[in-house]
């Protein structure tokens, strides 16, 4: 029963919102900490992307849909995977803090997806979070000006 609660991941990031924000929604940005093989991704409700992603010598097709865009504070995307039956929705929620930026992740629709897959198992996907966000997205903006500063008029 309890395969059923949402996967919830927090971080702070001594960063801006703006950067955080370029970050987890510029198609040049993403693939430098998130998946490498995105090609195409929009912050704008109704955009659809898709990109084949290899795991454990298999190949799973992400299937993405925008579902909700406030800029700089919220972004909501339907998330579902090529030729395998469930759906789940990823909301990106931020919000400025004395340290930076705070950014919550809640996944939400697991327990649709096929759970005789170990890739779609809650405790591979709360890792694939941690990974992604504890470090890669941490490292990468530790490392990075995303340029927010040069986007402003």
């Amino acid at each position: 029963m309890g395969n059923d609660r949402p996967i919830v991941v927090e971080q702070t990031y001594s960063a801006p919102v703006e950067d955080v924000w370029r970050a987890i929604t510029d198609q040049d940005l993403m693939p430098r900490w998130f998946f490498e093989e995105i090609q195409a991704f929009r912050p704008e409700p109704g955009f659809e992307t898709q990109f084949n992603v290899r795991f454990e010598d298999r190949d799973f097709l992400h299937q993405w849909r925008i579902t909700e865009v406030v800029p700089r504070q919220r972004i909501v995307y339907n998330w579902k995977y090529g030729g395998h039956p469930g759906e789940s929705f990823v909301t990106w929620e931020l919000a400025e803090t004395p340290a930076g930026t705070r950014l919550k992740l809640t996944h939400r629709g697991l327990e649709s997806f096929p759970q005789d897959e170990p890739a779609f198992r809650r405790d591979s996907c709360e890792a694939g979070w941690q990974y992604f966000l504890g470090e890669r997205l941490k490292e990468f903006l530790s490392r990075t000006n995303t340029g927010s500063a040069s986007s402003r008029p």
